[in-house]
Protein backbone atom coordinates (compact mmCIF):
# COMPACT_ATOMS: atom_id res chain seq x y z
CA UNK A 1 0.00 0.00 0.00
CA UNK A 2 1.27 3.43 -0.78
CA UNK A 3 2.02 6.56 1.30
CA UNK A 4 -1.07 8.46 -0.07
CA UNK A 5 -3.19 5.50 0.31
CA UNK A 6 -1.87 4.79 3.73
CA UNK A 7 -3.00 8.76 5.00
CA UNK A 8 -6.26 8.60 2.75
CA UNK A 9 -7.34 5.56 5.30
CA UNK A 10 -5.88 7.44 8.31
CA UNK A 11 -8.30 9.68 7.62
CA UNK A 12 -11.51 8.06 6.79
CA UNK A 13 -10.89 6.29 9.79
CA UNK A 14 -10.50 8.98 11.98
CA UNK A 15 -14.00 10.43 10.64
CA UNK A 16 -16.42 7.71 10.95
CA UNK A 17 -15.00 5.52 13.76
CA UNK A 18 -12.86 5.96 16.72
CA UNK A 19 -9.18 3.82 16.16
CA UNK A 20 -9.28 3.11 20.03
CA UNK A 21 -12.71 0.83 20.12
CA UNK A 22 -10.04 -1.49 18.78
CA UNK A 23 -7.07 -2.26 19.78
CA UNK A 24 -5.92 -3.24 15.96
CA UNK A 25 -7.82 -2.34 13.74
CA UNK A 26 -5.45 -2.49 10.75
CA UNK A 27 -3.69 -6.01 11.54
CA UNK A 28 -1.35 -5.66 8.83
CA UNK A 29 -1.02 -1.70 8.40
CA UNK A 30 -0.52 -0.81 12.24
CA UNK A 31 1.14 2.23 11.16
CA UNK A 32 -1.56 4.22 10.67
CA UNK A 33 -2.74 3.58 14.10
CA UNK A 34 0.43 4.32 15.47
CA UNK A 35 0.94 7.10 13.66
CA UNK A 36 -2.44 8.46 15.44
CA UNK A 37 -1.41 7.18 18.66
CA UNK A 38 1.97 9.00 18.55
CA UNK A 39 0.36 12.37 18.48
CA UNK A 40 -1.67 11.93 21.78
CA UNK A 41 -5.01 10.18 21.55
CA UNK A 42 -6.29 12.03 18.18
CA UNK A 43 -4.47 14.21 15.55
CA UNK A 44 -5.28 17.65 15.74
CA UNK A 45 -5.23 18.53 12.49
CA UNK A 46 -4.41 22.45 11.74
CA UNK A 47 -6.23 24.89 9.22
CA UNK A 48 -5.27 24.35 5.15
CA UNK A 49 -4.81 27.60 5.05
CA UNK A 50 -2.32 27.82 7.77
CA UNK A 51 -1.01 24.28 7.01
CA UNK A 52 -0.50 25.46 3.80
CA UNK A 53 1.40 28.78 4.92
CA UNK A 54 4.07 26.87 7.01
CA UNK A 55 4.72 24.60 3.76
CA UNK A 56 5.16 27.89 1.60
CA UNK A 57 7.48 29.50 4.27
CA UNK A 58 10.03 26.36 5.28
CA UNK A 59 10.70 26.04 1.23
CA UNK A 60 10.96 29.69 0.74
CA UNK A 61 13.87 30.23 3.66
CA UNK A 62 14.77 26.69 3.05
CA UNK A 63 16.19 27.55 -0.31
CA UNK A 64 17.87 30.95 1.28
CA UNK A 65 19.29 28.55 3.56
CA UNK A 66 20.89 26.55 0.72
CA UNK A 67 21.69 29.53 -1.57
CA UNK A 68 23.90 31.06 2.22
CA UNK A 69 25.29 27.46 3.16
CA UNK A 70 26.58 27.74 -0.77
CA UNK A 71 28.38 31.10 -0.56
CA UNK A 72 30.24 29.30 2.25
CA UNK A 73 31.92 27.03 -0.43
CA UNK A 74 34.77 27.53 -2.40
CA UNK A 75 35.77 25.59 -5.17
CA UNK A 76 39.54 25.86 -4.32
CA UNK A 77 39.23 24.41 -1.05
CA UNK A 78 37.09 21.66 -2.43
CA UNK A 79 40.10 20.58 -4.59
CA UNK A 80 42.53 21.23 -2.12
CA UNK A 81 40.68 18.55 0.27
CA UNK A 82 39.53 15.97 -2.50
CA UNK A 83 43.74 15.62 -3.13
CA UNK A 84 44.33 15.05 0.34
CA UNK A 85 41.02 13.79 1.05
CA UNK A 86 41.59 12.01 5.01
CA UNK A 87 40.03 13.92 6.66
CA UNK A 88 36.82 14.75 4.76
CA UNK A 89 36.77 10.98 4.64
CA UNK A 90 36.91 10.38 8.28
CA UNK A 91 34.47 12.78 8.64
CA UNK A 92 31.81 11.95 6.51
CA UNK A 93 32.21 8.49 7.66
CA UNK A 94 30.92 9.66 10.96
CA UNK A 95 28.91 11.57 10.11
CA UNK A 96 26.44 9.21 8.14
CA UNK A 97 27.86 6.14 10.21
CA UNK A 98 27.41 7.84 14.20
CA UNK A 99 24.31 9.98 13.70
CA UNK A 100 21.66 7.28 11.62
CA UNK A 101 23.74 4.22 14.02
CA UNK A 102 22.54 6.53 17.28
CA UNK A 103 18.99 7.31 15.76
CA UNK A 104 17.78 3.88 15.43
CA UNK A 105 19.31 2.50 18.55
CA UNK A 106 17.54 4.87 20.79
CA UNK A 107 14.39 4.97 19.00
CA UNK A 108 14.73 1.02 19.71
CA UNK A 109 15.63 1.80 23.42
CA UNK A 110 12.90 4.43 24.13
CA UNK A 111 10.28 1.96 22.19
CA UNK A 112 8.95 4.78 19.99
CA UNK A 113 5.91 4.17 18.09
CA UNK A 114 6.54 3.99 14.26
CA UNK A 115 5.69 7.54 13.12
CA UNK A 116 8.28 8.56 15.82
CA UNK A 117 10.89 6.12 14.65
CA UNK A 118 10.62 7.81 11.25
CA UNK A 119 10.98 10.90 12.40
CA UNK A 120 13.59 10.68 14.35
CA UNK A 121 15.96 8.18 11.68
CA UNK A 122 15.39 11.39 9.18
CA UNK A 123 16.91 13.17 11.53
CA UNK A 124 19.88 11.32 12.21
CA UNK A 125 20.22 10.75 8.16
CA UNK A 126 20.41 14.85 7.48
CA UNK A 127 23.32 15.88 6.73
CA UNK A 128 25.15 18.53 8.33
CA UNK A 129 24.20 22.42 8.08
CA UNK A 130 25.77 25.86 8.57
CA UNK A 131 25.39 25.80 12.38
CA UNK A 132 28.10 23.25 12.60
CA UNK A 133 30.63 26.07 10.77
CA UNK A 134 29.62 27.87 13.23
CA UNK A 135 30.18 26.17 16.16
CA UNK A 136 33.69 24.81 14.39
CA UNK A 137 34.97 28.13 14.21
CA UNK A 138 33.86 29.15 17.87
CA UNK A 139 36.04 25.80 18.71
CA UNK A 140 38.94 26.82 16.90
CA UNK A 141 38.29 23.95 14.67
CA UNK A 142 39.49 24.28 11.11
CA UNK A 143 37.26 25.65 8.90
CA UNK A 144 38.18 24.86 5.57
CA UNK A 145 37.48 21.07 6.67
CA UNK A 146 34.49 22.35 8.07
CA UNK A 147 33.40 24.22 5.00
CA UNK A 148 34.01 21.20 2.52
CA UNK A 149 32.32 18.35 5.05
CA UNK A 150 29.13 20.18 5.24
CA UNK A 151 29.07 20.48 1.14
CA UNK A 152 30.22 16.88 0.89
CA UNK A 153 27.75 15.25 3.27
CA UNK A 154 24.86 17.69 1.41
CA UNK A 155 25.59 16.72 -1.83
CA UNK A 156 26.33 12.54 -0.66
CA UNK A 157 22.50 12.96 0.92
CA UNK A 158 21.36 12.40 -1.87
CA UNK A 159 21.85 8.92 -2.26
CA UNK A 160 23.34 8.24 1.38
CA UNK A 161 19.58 9.22 3.28
CA UNK A 162 17.36 7.31 1.11
CA UNK A 163 19.30 4.42 1.38
CA UNK A 164 20.01 4.39 5.13
CA UNK A 165 16.44 5.01 6.07
CA UNK A 166 15.95 2.02 3.87
CA UNK A 167 18.26 0.15 5.34
CA UNK A 168 17.27 1.13 9.34
CA UNK A 169 13.61 1.37 8.74
CA UNK A 170 14.24 -2.90 7.84
CA UNK A 171 14.88 -3.03 11.61
CA UNK A 172 11.09 -1.97 12.65
CA UNK A 173 8.10 -4.00 11.01
CA UNK A 174 6.09 -1.47 9.55
CA UNK A 175 8.45 0.99 8.71
CA UNK A 176 9.14 -0.47 4.89
CA UNK A 177 6.78 0.97 3.43
CA UNK A 178 6.02 4.17 5.10
CA UNK A 179 8.96 6.22 4.40
CA UNK A 180 8.25 8.57 1.28
CA UNK A 181 11.59 7.83 -0.54
CA UNK A 182 10.60 9.68 -3.89
CA UNK A 183 9.67 13.04 -1.98
CA UNK A 184 12.71 13.22 -0.35
CA UNK A 185 15.02 12.41 -3.10
CA UNK A 186 13.43 14.93 -4.90
CA UNK A 187 13.72 17.56 -1.88
CA UNK A 188 17.65 16.67 -1.79
CA UNK A 189 17.64 17.62 -5.81
CA UNK A 190 16.13 20.47 -5.21
CA UNK A 191 18.38 21.65 -2.23
CA UNK A 192 21.34 21.23 -4.43
CA UNK A 193 20.04 24.10 -6.54
CA UNK A 194 20.25 26.81 -4.56
CA UNK A 195 23.32 25.83 -3.02
CA UNK A 196 25.05 25.73 -6.45
CA UNK A 197 23.92 29.01 -6.57
CA UNK A 198 25.30 30.41 -3.79
CA UNK A 199 28.71 28.32 -4.94
CA UNK A 200 28.61 30.67 -7.88
CA UNK A 201 27.84 33.79 -6.68
CA UNK A 202 30.90 33.26 -3.96
CA UNK A 203 32.93 32.54 -7.17
CA UNK A 204 32.06 35.54 -9.55
CA UNK A 205 31.01 37.70 -6.80
CA UNK A 206 32.85 36.79 -3.47
CA UNK A 207 31.85 40.24 -2.27
CA UNK A 208 28.54 39.35 -1.71
CA UNK A 209 28.83 36.10 0.10
CA UNK A 210 29.46 37.07 3.47
CA UNK A 211 26.25 39.49 3.28
CA UNK A 212 24.50 36.69 1.79
CA UNK A 213 25.27 34.39 4.80
CA UNK A 214 24.57 36.84 7.27
CA UNK A 215 20.95 37.52 5.84
CA UNK A 216 20.52 33.59 5.47
CA UNK A 217 21.07 32.97 8.97
CA UNK A 218 19.16 35.91 10.50
CA UNK A 219 16.33 34.60 8.54
CA UNK A 220 16.75 31.01 9.78
CA UNK A 221 16.77 31.94 13.05
CA UNK A 222 13.41 34.17 12.67
CA UNK A 223 11.65 31.45 11.32
CA UNK A 224 12.24 28.86 13.56
CA UNK A 225 10.71 30.92 16.28
CA UNK A 226 7.70 32.12 13.63
CA UNK A 227 6.95 28.34 12.66
CA UNK A 228 6.86 27.47 16.44
CA UNK A 229 4.32 29.86 17.01
CA UNK A 230 2.25 29.15 14.07
CA UNK A 231 2.65 25.36 15.15
CA UNK A 232 1.49 26.45 18.64
CA UNK A 233 -1.70 28.18 17.11
CA UNK A 234 -2.55 25.97 14.53
CA UNK A 235 -2.14 22.45 16.54
CA UNK A 236 -2.44 23.57 20.27
CA UNK A 237 -2.09 21.36 22.91
CA UNK A 238 -0.67 18.45 21.08
CA UNK A 239 2.50 20.38 20.20
CA UNK A 240 3.19 19.16 23.82
CA UNK A 241 3.54 15.65 21.82
CA UNK A 242 6.88 16.49 20.74
CA UNK A 243 8.01 17.68 24.83
CA UNK A 244 7.20 13.64 25.89
CA UNK A 245 10.21 12.48 27.57
CA UNK A 246 11.05 9.94 25.04
CA UNK A 247 11.59 12.23 22.23
CA UNK A 248 13.22 14.85 24.85
CA UNK A 249 15.52 12.23 26.13
CA UNK A 250 16.06 11.03 22.27
CA UNK A 251 16.76 14.42 21.24
CA UNK A 252 19.72 15.48 23.61
CA UNK A 253 21.51 11.89 23.72
CA UNK A 254 21.65 12.52 19.89
CA UNK A 255 24.21 15.43 19.39
CA UNK A 256 26.15 14.57 22.40
CA UNK A 257 26.56 10.95 21.25
CA UNK A 258 27.33 12.65 17.89
CA UNK A 259 30.16 15.03 19.52
CA UNK A 260 32.13 12.54 21.89
CA UNK A 261 32.46 9.97 18.55
CA UNK A 262 33.21 12.25 16.01
CA UNK A 263 36.21 13.25 18.40
CA UNK A 264 36.98 9.76 19.10
CA UNK A 265 36.88 8.45 15.77
CA UNK A 266 39.02 11.51 14.28
CA UNK A 267 41.33 10.83 17.60
CA UNK A 268 41.93 7.17 16.36
CA UNK A 269 42.81 8.32 13.30
CA UNK A 270 45.30 10.89 14.83
CA UNK A 271 43.76 14.05 13.25
CA UNK A 272 44.95 17.20 14.10
CA UNK A 273 43.44 18.73 17.36
CA UNK A 274 41.20 21.45 14.90
CA UNK A 275 40.76 18.89 12.74
CA UNK A 276 39.52 16.94 16.02
CA UNK A 277 36.78 19.86 16.84
CA UNK A 278 35.65 19.81 13.49
CA UNK A 279 34.56 16.46 12.88
CA UNK A 280 33.38 16.51 16.14
CA UNK A 281 30.82 19.64 15.09
CA UNK A 282 30.31 18.32 11.91
CA UNK A 283 28.91 14.52 13.22
CA UNK A 284 25.97 16.20 15.99
CA UNK A 285 25.03 19.30 14.20
CA UNK A 286 22.47 17.73 11.63
CA UNK A 287 20.80 20.30 8.72
CA UNK A 288 17.75 21.02 11.02
CA UNK A 289 15.89 23.43 8.42
CA UNK A 290 16.04 20.26 5.77
CA UNK A 291 14.88 17.77 8.36
CA UNK A 292 11.85 20.09 9.35
CA UNK A 293 10.85 20.90 5.65
CA UNK A 294 10.99 17.11 4.39
CA UNK A 295 8.61 16.12 7.71
CA UNK A 296 6.54 18.97 6.81
CA UNK A 297 6.28 18.61 2.99
CA UNK A 298 6.67 14.87 2.47
CA UNK A 299 4.62 13.41 5.06
CA UNK A 300 0.67 14.07 4.76
CA UNK A 301 -0.74 16.42 8.09
CA UNK A 302 -3.07 13.73 9.63
CA UNK A 303 0.14 11.30 9.48
CA UNK A 304 2.89 13.16 11.23
CA UNK A 305 1.18 15.58 13.24
CA UNK A 306 3.00 17.98 15.21
CA UNK A 307 5.94 15.86 15.29
CA UNK A 308 7.30 17.82 12.23
CA UNK A 309 8.16 19.84 15.01
CA UNK A 310 10.92 17.82 16.62
CA UNK A 311 13.72 19.30 14.01
CA UNK A 312 13.40 22.15 16.34
CA UNK A 313 13.28 20.49 19.97
CA UNK A 314 16.83 18.70 18.53
CA UNK A 315 17.95 21.69 16.97
CA UNK A 316 17.81 23.44 20.06
CA UNK A 317 19.48 20.82 22.67
CA UNK A 318 21.95 20.16 19.81
CA UNK A 319 22.96 24.49 20.09
CA UNK A 320 22.98 24.29 23.66
CA UNK A 321 25.30 21.28 24.03
CA UNK A 322 27.67 22.49 21.63
CA UNK A 323 27.62 25.64 23.92
CA UNK A 324 28.53 23.49 26.94
CA UNK A 325 31.46 22.23 25.14
CA UNK A 326 32.70 25.50 23.87
CA UNK A 327 32.65 27.17 27.31
CA UNK A 328 34.63 24.03 28.39
CA UNK A 329 37.24 24.36 25.57
CA UNK A 330 37.32 28.10 26.50
CA UNK A 331 38.28 27.57 29.93
CA UNK A 332 40.65 24.73 29.54
CA UNK A 333 42.06 26.69 26.78
CA UNK A 334 42.75 29.89 29.17
CA UNK A 335 44.15 28.08 32.41
CA UNK A 336 46.13 25.92 29.83
CA UNK A 337 47.72 29.28 28.65
CA UNK A 338 48.01 30.70 32.05
CA UNK A 339 49.87 27.45 33.55
CA UNK A 340 52.09 28.09 30.46
CA UNK A 341 52.80 31.94 31.12
CA UNK A 342 53.54 30.53 34.41
CA UNK A 343 55.91 27.75 33.63
CA UNK A 344 57.88 30.43 30.79
CA UNK A 345 57.70 33.08 34.18
CA UNK A 346 59.69 30.57 36.66
CA UNK A 347 61.92 29.74 33.70
CA UNK A 348 63.02 33.16 33.70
Amino acid sequence: MTLSHLSRRCYDMDRTADPFSDPDPWPNESLAFNATAANTTSVVRMEAAMDKSINILLIVVLFITMVSMGCTMEVSKIKAHIVRPKGVVIAVLAQYGIMPLTAFALAKAFQLSEIAAVVVLICGCCPGGTLSNILALALQGDMNLSIVMTSCSTVLALGMMPLLLYIYCQGFDNLQNAVPYVDIIISLVLILIPCGIGILINYYRPQYSKIITRIGLGILIITVVVVGIMASIGIGGSILTVLSPSLMATGSLMPITGYAFGYIISSLFRLKQPERRTVAMETGCQNVQLCITILKVAFPPEMIGPLFLFPLVFGSLQLIEAMVLIVVFRVHQRLTLKKKGMILKSVD
